[in-house]
């Protein structure tokens, strides 16, 4: 299968999913309903989970470091590869941490171009400020909101590399690390959530961009092998760029004790004759 039709065969399903419960969250007020029911004690004006060190401490404070640590450790493996260490999980590991950099990259750059406040900063909840739908027209009077997508969501969906990091050897593997991804992201956005950083949508299209990311970099880095080693491997080195060497005679005798037997040439098809 091409790069382009596994890329659109894995896309196409999450896709349409997204589209429909992202468009469904843009036009009601889910987002504020789940935030008010769930999350905010409306009888103390307080965020649930505001003074929880489960949220804070534990899955915020701690889950950031956690994440960072798999990132970490993702490129100690691919380094240690050039030394000689598991060199079969050289892909494996470029893969999950590029993808994973990448993915927090872009939703921290989103989150601090597209003004849109958090839960908690609401005059609906408390706050200073009007809620204004996601695409909906923010007056130009309000300072700029930092709060879309969920960027400590995303840190948790960037675990769903992990089903292509690992897809190529273990099928099983895979969909752990898939249901890995998914749980941890849950998870993360449910305590930022409770804290008041985020709705729902926000979480949404964090998962939305981990799972892009890691497809696109998988379907068009690794899939399509332009992932390049620093160095040629040993089976590489009598190929240049898919054009063979023909062997030296000289060289086999000089290893073997014998001389290589060269094929007769063959008359190219078209000069050939039909009888």
């Amino acid at each position: 299968m091409t790069p382009a039709r596994y890329y659109v065969r894995a896309l196409a399903a999450p896709l349409a999913v997204f589209l429909v419960a992202a468009l469904v969250l843009a036009i009601t007020d889910i987002d504020i309903t789940v935030a008010r029911e769930m999350f905010f004690d409306s009888s103390q004006q307080a965020w649930r989970g505001a003074d929880s060190w489960i949220a804070n401490d534990m899955l915020h404070t701690g889950g950031r470091w956690l994440i960072r640590g798999i990132i970490a450790m993702s490129l100690l493996i691919g380094l240690g590869t050039f030394a000689g260490m598991a060199p079969h999980w050289r892909r494996a590991a470029g893969f999950f941490a590029l993808s994973a950099v990448l993915t927090v990259g872009i939703t921290g750059w989103l989150k601090a171009v597209t003004n849109v406040d958090c839960p908690w900063d609401l005059t609906l909840f408390g706050g200073q400020y009007p809620y204004v739908p996601l695409f909906g027209d923010r007056p130009d009077d309000l300072r700029y909101g930092r709060c879309f997508p969920a960027a400590h969501a995303s840190s948790g969906y960037v675990l769903l590399a992990l089903y292509f990091a690992i897809r190529e050897r273990s099928s099983r593997l895979a969909r752990a690390g898939l249901a890995l991804g998914i749980i941890m992201g849950l998870v993360f956005g449910v305590a930022q959530q409770s804290r008041g950083a985020h709705f729902l949508s926000h979480d949404l299209w964090s998962a939305m961009i981990a799972w892009i990311v890691a497809l696109t970099v998988y379907a068009w880095v690794f899939r399509a092998r332009l992932w390049i080693p620093l160095w040629p491997q040993p089976e590489l080195r009598r190929h240049n760029m898919g054009s063979t060497l023909d062997p030296d005679p000289s060289e086999c005798a000089a290893v073997h004790g014998t001389k290589l037997a060269m094929p007769s040439p063959v008359a190219p098809a078209f000069v050939r004759r039909r009888h």
